[in-house]
């Protein structure tokens, strides 16, 4: 049982240094985590409904994973091969695809879930 825990423990460490290897390493992960900071921040000043919070987290966790995924396969490539094959390329593109796709869904969810109590608070703050 010991042995058990211990290696759930490594687990965890091996997953923070996947997560510390991509934000020293990918400067788009320093603005996905810019622009999630403001939205929690956003979310906290605007009192998100439990429901809106839900959305919320999986849109960002789903903008984080598409990058962790997309920086997995940039380093399986690069080590599979230091030449410009085409395919590399492929895998490459259709990785960053994946994180824009999941970058545009996360901007518009953000408009909707945001967008109204953002309205609102905005319109009571300055009496329009």
């Amino acid at each position: 049982m010991r042995e058990f825990f211990l290696s759930r423990i490594r687990a965890f460490r091996y997953a923070f240094q996947g997560w510390g290897y991509v934000l020293r390493t990918q400067r788009n992960m320093w603005i996905h985590s810019l622009i999630a900071a403001v939205v929690f921040v956003l979310g906290l000043w605007l009192k998100l409904s439990l429901q809106d919070w839900a959305i919320i987290t999986l849109t960002a966790a789903l903008v984080f994973t598409a990058e962790f995924i997309n920086t997995s396969i940039e380093a399986i490539v690069d080590l599979a091969t230091e030449e410009h094959h085409p395919l590399a390329k492929i895998g490459k593109d259709v990785g960053a695809a994946a994180v824009l796709v999941a970058a545009l869904a996360a901007i518009i969810v953000g408009f909707l879930v945001l967008g109204p109590p953002l309205w609102q608070k905005l319109i009571s703050i300055y009496d329009f």
